[in-house]
């Protein structure tokens, strides 16, 4: 079994991490899950929330907001629709968030308005958010 695998984190704006790590804490659409090396090959859609990269140098946090991981032999690859390292994390930063779930939400609301699967989707996405907002230490206004 090997000690390490590689770990990537890529956002539409830049590769945030290429590091080598003993295991990465993902905040899965379907629950959270912790992959280490040998992990079984799976994929999954990520919610929002922080994930948690444990390395040599000690642990590193990055605050994702959706996209999915892939968990394969050669390590975890995260492609991320938003993603800050965690220090960088201000409480605007989480009030635009938050806004903007909360915009994909009325909207739902209005153009699906007898249909409740994107409503409840949309309500999620909010929920989630503001559930960040309370585990990375900053509050919804």
């Amino acid at each position: 079994m090997a000690d390490t695998m590689q770990f990537d984190l890529v956002s539409p704006e830049r590769l945030l991490a290429s590091v080598q790590a003993t295991s990465v804490q993902i905040p899965g659409a379907d629950g959270d899950m912790t992959a280490m090396p040998d992990h079984a090959p799976t994929i999954t859609t990520l919610r929002p929330g922080v994930l948690r990269v444990e390395g040599a140098s000690g642990t590193t946090e990055y605050v994702v907001t959706g996209g999915f991981a892939e968990i394969g032999a050669n390590g975890v690859s995260v492609l991320a629709e938003r993603a800050v390292p965690k220090a960088d994390m201000t409480q605007e930063d989480l009030d635009a968030m938050i806004e903007e779930a909360k915009t994909v939400y009325s909207t739902a609301q209005e153009f699906f308005e007898n249909e409740p699967g994107p409503v409840d989707d949309a309500a999620k996405l909010l929920s989630d958010m503001v559930a960040m907002g309370e585990d990375i230490g900053l509050t919804s206004r």
